[in-house]
């Protein structure tokens, strides 16, 4: 059995590891911002030491090497573009958020680098002596980005749109839409003929285009999600298929495929540098691997055991706190005891929705993801999915009032929702107005195994944390005056940890 004094010591540590893991990813010292609230909605500061190391990158996506070699690559919830040396794997920040989102880039003829900011639908670009500006505006899902050889630019809309556009990078002229519902074309690369090389996620094919005519013929097929596409320097092509984590080397004549090298699942792009030297990033392990393309030996440049970690929630298990974390690209179980993190769901390999939070209720997980717009419960026991809510708008935490009939807060539309049924098709309105939801918690009282009558609830816009009824909507304030509250945890006897 848990004492109470006990619980509230396992969440306490909780939070503190999820604001040292977050921090450690962005390479900064925990603030002493964030603390315990008691009943008055006073606070005392809370300190914590490292659970699992960090890293610099929030994840890892895009990357591009610069004509003396240096390499750069893009993080999107980490919004910045990092430069990294690749002997060492130290790195330190090119280009900083906001405006740093970057899926993937890549230097233009005079040094000019562009990327694409898919959650934003902007693509960025700076200017060799510094200057950061935007060079197209309202392309949702804006992904990958090359340059022919003749200085034309053109990127591609993927997941939020599925079109290939040219781009005037002096901004005289309005983007060109080159071809559309190709099947969702990802990272490209252009021949020594001129046309373009790459792949469709949604159809497993490589592909090669006329971006003048916009005529489209197929290289290779066979591929299970083919993600991007390089060329070397004696036009081979180089194409990951990240469902099964593989690195394949196509002859763009006869379409045959040869196994470069098999890596783990989740490879996301990948660049060669002047000397025909491979790099993939894997976005899943936070990871960037060199590749011998005669040997298919490979070097870790850098990686970490954490890629985005975001919401969490702990239990004990034989007499060990266990964490369990959402790191959007995998769902993961770390021990409070030692730190060592297990790999409970892996994003590309296994079917799941990019956890952003997570609550544990009995034997069961419920997760959510505003990346996916889906809200998932799994069995712990088991390991499986037992059921998957979507057509969300933006859920940012989810939780079951009772088995089958979950609470949503549904941040873009500012309504509580509450949904049962087969695939959720009953959907209530229990609270609207909320646009600033962050999390939510049961409050202790109710009997396990009984339906939920009260959750605590953060507002982040008007700086609140609420106690409201899950069956009528109506809510108290039960501190206020705080500074954009979020996550936050319970302990048994009422004790509030808030970030």
């Amino acid at each position: 059995m848990n004492h109470p004094e006990s619980q509230a010591s396992l969440r306490r540590a909780a939070l503190a590891f999820a604001l040292a893991s977050v921090l450690a990813s962005c390479g900064k010292d925990a603030p002493e911002r964030h603390g315990l609230l008691d009943a008055e909605g006073t606070s005392e500061p809370l300190s914590g030491q490292y659970l699992v190391p960090g890293a610099d990158f929030l994840g890892v996506h895009g990357l591009t090497f610069d004509r003396d070699d240096n390499l750069y690559v893009g993080s999107v919830i980490g919004q910045a573009i990092h430069k990294v040396d690749v002997n060492t794997g130290e790195s330190e920040v090119f280009v900083g958020p906001p405006q740093g989102m970057a899926d993937d880039l890549e230097f233009g003829p005079d040094g000019t680098l562009v990327w694409t900011s898919i959650l934003t639908g902007k693509v960025h670009a700076r200017r060799p002596d510094g200057t950061v500006f935007v060079l197209a505006d309202n392309l949702p899902g804006i992904n990958s980005i090359a340059f022919r050889d003749d200085g034309r630019l053109f990127v591609t809309q993927v997941l939020w749109g599925d079109a290939l556009w040219e781009l005037d990078l002096k901004g005289r002229k309005e983007p060109r839409r080159v071809i559309a519902d190709m099947g969702h074309l990802n990272g490209f690369d252009f021949g020594k003929d001129g046309l373009l090389y790459g792949p469709l996620l949604y159809k497993g094919r490589a592909v090669k285009i006329d971006v003048d005519s916009g005529a489209l013929s197929a290289v290779a097929a066979g591929f299970r999600i083919p993600v991007a596409a390089n060329l070397d320097s004696h036009d081979n092509l180089y194409v990951p298929d990240t469902a099964l984590g593989r690195v394949l080397r196509v002859d763009i004549h006869s379409g045959e495929k040869t196994l470069v090298a098999t890596v783990p699942e989740g490879i996301d792009n990948l660049a060669l540098d002047s000397r025909d030297q491979l790099y993939i990033t894997n976005m899943v392990d936070n990871a960037i691997l060199n590749i011998n393309t005669r040997t298919g030996a490979t070097r870790t440049v850098v990686k970490s055991a954490l890629a985005v970690p975001g919401g969490l929630d702990v239990r004990v298990e034989n007499g060990v706190d266990q964490i369990y974390l959402g790191d959007l690209f995998s769902f993961k179980k770390i021990s409070g005891a030692s730190g060592a993190v297990t790999e409970l769901k892996r994003g590309l390999r296994d079917r799941m929705e990019m956890p952003m939070t997570v609550t544990l209720q009995g034997n069961r997980a419920v997760t959510s993801s505003w990346f996916t717009n889906a809200v998932e419960v799994f069995n712990l026991a088991t390991n499986e999915s037992v059921a998957t809510y979507h057509d969300l708008k933006h859920p940012v935490d989810a939780l079951e009032l009772e088995p089958g009939v979950l609470l949503i807060a549904e941040q873009g539309t500012g309504r509580l929702l509450r949904v049962s049924g087969e695939h959720g098709a009953k959907r209530k309105t229990i609270a609207e107005n909320l646009p600033g939801m962050a999390a939510m918690r049961p409050v202790p009282g109710d009997k396990e195994g009984k339906p939920i009558t009260r959750v605590y609830l953060t507002d982040t816009r008007n700086g609140q944390l609420l106690r409201l009824n899950p069956d009528n909507g109506k809510r108290q304030v039960i501190a206020e005056g705080l500074d954009r509250p979020e996550g936050f945890a319970v302990a048994p006897d009422g004790t509030i940890v808030l970030a």
